[in-house]
């Protein structure tokens, strides 16, 4: 796998915004979103046979990972970030990609072909289709994970991350296979979950109705997909996603928690490009 990293500076209004991707392959244009507190390189298990059949551009989300924070005025609500992600896309010569979204990352693909911007959308445990006591619980998990990102030293990091049940301790939450996880990703992710400036900014635009997704979709391919092993988004949400995009395919990613890359990388492959052909 190459590591060849960009940034990129578009306007957007009056500001501007720098985001950091990663572009290879050949193809149509299929573009990567990560979730809150994590990177680009959430993808990297399955990015590779993506990038056989695919033009792949990762991006990093503004405020995670290598992207700059949005800048004063711009918010990071669905909207805000989708014109983001929109003026991104046509910087880069792709203005109607398909688009594969993982959490946060899969909310902002199915708001992107709400508006227009996208040509298909693999949703994988996309957020906003929750109610009000499964967001909290979401939350609040995901608030101890950044306090626990922040408080553990760097050394008892890679110490943790050198062993099987120390990078299930670290993220089980995510992973129903953590063990599968490389020590070195399990310690960059805990470094992009510490230092993401969008991280608080992102949870606060999700609260309220607002942050819920309550549109269909009907001229666009969807899939939503679902680890049945997901501990932060319950895979019951999935049901709802469906009734909200009647015309969407429901799968069921079996074996895989909230971040079903790691846990299974053939079978994220298998339903993105399903979606996408």
């Amino acid at each position: 796998m190459t590591d060849t990293l960009s940034l990129l500076t578009v306007p957007v209004g009056a500001a501007t915004v720098t985001l950091n991707h990663r572009r290879r392959g050949s193809g149509e244009p299929l573009v990567l979103l990560h979730g809150i507190g994590h990177h680009l390189q959430a993808w990297e298990p399955v990015s590779d046979a993506l990038a056989a059949a695919y033009d792949v551009i990762e991006l990093d989300l503004p405020g995670f990972g290598r992207s700059a924070p949005l800048p004063e005025g711009l918010a990071y609500d669905v909207p805000g970030m989708v014109a983001v992600l929109a003026r991104a896309c046509a910087a880069l010569g792709a203005p109607r990609p398909h688009v594969a979204g993982n959490s946060l990352g899969g909310l902002l693909a199915l708001g992107m072909a709400r508006a227009g911007h996208a040509r298909s959308v693999t949703a994988l445990s996309p957020a906003g289709f929750w109610n009000e006591r499964e967001r909290r619980y979401a939350f609040t998990v995901l608030r101890g994970m950044r306090l626990g990102a922040r408080k553990l030293p760097d050394a008892l990091v890679s110490r943790l991350a050198g062993t099987a049940a120390g990078r299930a301790a670290l993220t089980s939450t995510i992973y129903a296979r953590p063990g599968l996880r490389a020590p070195a990703a399990v310690e960059a992710e805990l470094r992009a979950l510490r230092g993401g400036t969008g991280f608080a900014p992102t949870l606060s635009g999700g609260k309220g109705p607002a942050a819920l997704f309550r549109d269909d979709i009907p001229d666009v391919p969807v899939t939503i997909a679902w680890g049945d092993r997901d501990r932060l988004l319950l895979p019951r949400q999935g049901v709802r996603a469906k009734h909200t995009v009647p015309g969407a395919r429901l799968v069921r990613l079996r074996g895989c928690g909230h971040v079903p890359m790691n846990d299974d990388p053939a079978q994220v492959v298998r339903v993105i490009s399903d979606t996408a052909r």
